[in-house]
């Protein structure tokens, strides 16, 4: 996964100047853009359109897995990038090349002007363009923010809609409790498009319910309208009315996966695409969604950690990703310092609170290149007010690896990176 060339980032650096502000939710302006272009929204293959607070990526990275692995052609949309840009858009397969995404840029742009638009917004209209000119046989788009005034939710009428667990995240953009954001993530249901849900909060339930009822839309409901269990020897069970599903453990660490892989399932078993059981075996083994409870074997954290310890990245950035967190070092108990890096707007006490009982250690960092990133000062304080003890900030990953050392024992253990998905893609630049 290389960096990016030289005049992709400079295209990137030139749209971030068409808009004032990074987020400015609004559908005004990607929909002029869109029918200025000639609307290639409604020209893209058959789309599955994914909110949520936690799990949108791992629930689309096992979609295409099983749907690539039984021989289907698969467009990708999904946001933030770790190290390239190009991650962002996948057409059939491979990561877009290069030369046609800045080809692609610069038509959007020619045809844009001058007219202000937010980067996100410009980039999935980039992003429409190529699918609208590649044939595929599916789309998975990953909505950027909240979903009711998102740039992607333009589609009229995508072959479903997905909600993951909904949980308190990004507030000073979706609203201060739960029944805004679920509100705002409910809003991608479509008339007459079947949704599929996993299992969430009375008061998100309750908000995606009357969100369907008013639609018209039926929801299937995990544990109502279809259940999945792993058994003590790796082996996972997908069941509901139609369908009876049998297939190893997937390749991505953590129980909650178990829940992910449901929603991925129940959503492949209501899509008009058969699905046989080696794309089912052999999907779960080619999972590829990195800075998810990744364990890295090479790069400069992995020479200088000591003998018996391996390092573990995670991106997870909210109090429900933490608590995931927890429950997986819970369950693979060995002791365990952490590095962790945070952006400065989110819940720092509701993330780090569920991980202190589970670390012997903590390093607060910068995140490099992101301005709006919490201070180490104000990571470590924040961690002291939850109880962490043994904890130092500072200047950078491998500073904090040499003032984590006195906490390596010799017996083994992990050092676990994590608290930003920005973070791990710094970190995966210099451990590929």
């Amino acid at each position: 996964m290389p960096n990016d060339p030289p005049d992709l980032v400079s295209d990137l650096e030139r749209i971030k100047a068409l808009h004032p502000k990074v987020i400015d939710l609004s559908l005004g302006r990607i929909e002029r853009l869109l029918t200025d272009l000639g609307s290639p929204h409604l020209r893209v293959p058959p789309v599955v359109h994914v909110a949520g607070t936690n799990g949108k990526g791992s629930v689309i990275a096992m979609m295409r897995a099983v749907l690539e692995a039984s021989s289907y052609r698969v467009h990708v949309y999904t946001s933030p990038h770790l190290v390239s840009f190009t991650e962002r858009i996948r057409l059939c397969g491979d990561l877009i090349d290069p030369t046609l995404l800045s080809e692609l840029i610069g038509h959007v742009e020619h045809v844009n002007g001058e007219a202000p638009i937010t980067f996100f917004e410009f980039i999935t209209a980039v992003a429409y363009q190529a699918y609208a000119q590649i044939p595929a046989d599916i789309l998975l788009l990953e909505t950027g923010l909240g979903g009711r005034l998102d740039a992607t939710n333009v589609v009229p009428h995508p072959k479903a809609t997905v909600l993951t667990p909904i949980a308190m995240d990004h507030m000073s953009f979706l609203g201060d409790s739960l029944f805004e954001i679920a509100g705002e993530k409910a809003a991608i249901m479509k008339e007459g498009t079947p949704c599929i849900s996993a299992a969430q909060s009375p008061k998100a339930a309750e908000v995606i319910k009357n969100t369907a009822a008013e639609l018209g839309v039926t929801v299937a409901w995990q544990n109502e309208d279809w259940t999945i269990e792993e058994d003590d020897f790796g082996a996972v069970r997908y069941h509901d009315a139609q369908t009876d599903w049998s297939l190893p453990r997937p390749a991505l660490a953590g129980a909650h996966q178990i829940g992910n892989l449901g929603v991925a399932l129940a959503t492949l078993a209501r899509l008009p695409v058969a699905i046989p059981a080696f794309g089912l075996r052999s999907g779960m083994r080619q999972i590829d969604w990195p800075a998810r409870l990744q364990r890295l074997t090479e790069g400069p954290v992995v020479t200088r950690a000591p003998q018996g310890w391996e390092v573990c990245l995670d991106g997870g950035h909210n109090p429900s990703a933490g608590s995931a967190l927890a429950q997986w070092l819970a369950a693979e108990s060995r002791p365990t310092v952490a590095i962790c890096g945070m952006m400065a707007g989110k819940d720092l006490s509701g993330y780090l609170n569920p991980l202190v009982p589970h670390l012997t250690a903590m390093a607060a960092v910068p995140i490099p290149d992101h301005d709006g990133c919490a201070s180490p000062d104000d990571l470590e304080n924040m961690s002291r007010e939850v109880g962490m003890t043994e904890v130092v900030a500072c200047k950078d990953v491998m500073s904090a690896v040499a003032s984590l050392m006195p906490h390596m024992g010799s017996s083994g253990g992990r050092i676990l990176i994590c608290g930003s998905l920005y973070l791990a893609g710094e970190v995966l630049k210099t451990h590929r």
